[in-house]
């Protein structure tokens, strides 16, 4: 069995507007095939991904360092797009199964904040983006993954004949 320590983890940095963070891929680095794990850290303002759900995996949280909040929703087919916020801190722990709400960690405080993300690694998987109408499909096995905007449909048999 390959082990890989934390500290010799390639560090993988993200920036695009509001979405910045420094990520340690842990699972993959290991060899982990059914079981996903990251380790995220956030600068003060920044959110680590777009609100979000997983319609196969199931998603944790682990909050290892400093302050942040967790915006939920809104509910598909909700027309206020109506999001909460839960306040995460050092030890707080969120296990999120497959489906709706729509979910995003922001950090709103003046510090770093660090977590852990773990995740089972089912495929293929959809994700819905509910507040920018979006769904992405990924099966990494195959080689293939997009994200469409929903106006973008077509229909079931166009270029078929």
């Amino acid at each position: 069995m390959k082990r890989t320590s934390l500290l010799k983890c390639d560090t993988q940095t993200l920036e695009h507007g509001g979405f910045a963070f420094k990520r340690k891929r842990l699972g993959t680095q290991v060899g982990a095939k059914g079981l996903g794990a990251s380790w995220f850290e956030l600068q003060p303002g920044k959110k680590a991904f777009p609100a979000h759900y997983h319609l196969a995996n199931e998603e944790a949280i682990f909050i290892l360092e400093g302050e942040g909040v967790l915006r939920i929703g809104p509910m598909p087919g909700a027309t206020d797009q109506q999001t909460v916020e839960e306040p995460l801190r050092a030890g707080d722990y969120v296990v999120f199964p497959p489906g709706p709400p729509g979910r995003q960690v922001v950090n709103k405080s003046s510090g770093v904040l660090r977590f852990l993300a773990i995740s089972t690694m089912i495929e293929p998987e959809i994700a819905v983006y509910p507040e920018s109408k979006k769904v992405g499909f990924l099966a990494r096995g195959m080689g293939m993954s997009a994200v469409h905007k929903d106006e973008n449909e077509v229909d079931y048999y166009e270029g078929e004949e």
